[in-house]
């Protein structure tokens, strides 16, 4: 990583210092952020746009790249072969793994939309590595002291996809345009939302789901189910598994799993009972859990 801080002894700047006197330093006025830029494009960072804003309190590693009016107002750190677009806002405290691409006009670490919110509350946005956010993403910051909105690596936000505070997004999701994620959200690994949908705050989202567009989902989805729309669940990600390296034996129980929850007209509480008959593998049981440790929403069935 590179600090960028006017008065740091460490980063690259070493490299100008070794071979003789290191470069004086203006003396900054408040408007910093106006200031800082020529120093860096000379000096510091040539992968930053003239134009561009960034932090003395900023770390990004040698190789990121900043496109024209982008801002990074905060304690940012940038990871290796980051690429920032044009007129991205990046604020507070967020970090990032290496290769995560951001993509034009889009806002990470802003204030969550909570009316009873402290501005001065100290939390972040963390994400992990290889996720590609395209334009105009929302990525809102958690809301309580020392909290986090967590990503984890290789997720690809389409256009205007928003997350709420406190979201915690898996792994390998893919998020159509416009989709939305209310505070506190869940969402697991491997999930396809389709454009325009949108999830009502703390519910889970399980592992291989798959929801259809504009859909609005109110409860729980458990692991490895599609969801059509009016928010009913309409049977099993047979394709997403296979795909994802579920084996034949572990799709044959989950299927079975879901006919004998949501399929066989038994109340949830008596088909649990039925499931724990009999042994089940890994996967299915996540199934199983997922229905019977649901969020405060419940859990979602065939009748919604």
């Amino acid at each position: 990583m590179r600090d960028t801080s006017p008065s740091g002894k460490k980063g690259c700047c070493e490299r100008y210092s070794q071979g003789g006197a290191e470069p004086s330093r203006p003396e900054l006025s408040g408007n910093w952020l106006v200031e800082i830029w020529p120093i860096q494009w000379s000096l510091f960072m040539p992968e930053i746009h003239p134009s561009a804003q960034v932090s003395p309190g900023a770390r990004l590693a040698e190789d990121v790249t900043v496109g024209a009016f982008s801002i990074i107002d905060g304690p940012a750190e940038i990871g290796e072969g980051c690429e920032i677009g044009a007129q991205v806002w990046i604020h507070g405290e967020v970090s990032m793994g290496p290769g995560n691409k951001v993509g034009y006009g889009s806002i990470i670490g802003a204030d969550p939309q909570d009316l009873g919110f402290d501005s001065d509350t100290r939390t972040r946005v963390a994400l992990g590595e290889g996720n590609v956010i395209r334009e105009y993403v929302t990525i809102h910051r958690a809301t309580a002291e020392e909290s986090g909105t967590i990503i984890g690596d290789g997720n690809f936000l389409m256009t205007g996809v928003h997350l709420g505070h406190d979201v915690a997004l898996g792994d390998r999701n893919i998020l159509a345009n416009n989709v939305l994620l209310a505070g506190f959200v869940e969402m697991g690994n491997h999930v396809v939302a389709g454009g325009g949908c949108a999830f009502h705050q703390f519910i889970r989202i399980g592992d291989y789901a798959m929801v259809q567009g504009l859909t609005g989902v109110s409860k729980d989805i458990a692991p490895f189910c599609t969801v059509g729309q009016f928010n009913r669940l309409a049977g099993i990600n047979s394709t997403g598994m296979r795909r994802g390296g579920i084996g034949p034996e572990d799709r044959r129980e989950i299927k079975a799993v879901y006919k004998i929850l949501f399929r066989e007209g038994m109340a949830l509480g008596k088909a649990l009972v039925e499931v724990d008959t009999r042994e089940w593998g890994i996967e299915a049981t996540k199934l199983i859990e997922a229905v019977r440790n649901p969020s405060r929403k419940g859990v979602l069935t065939r009748e919604g």
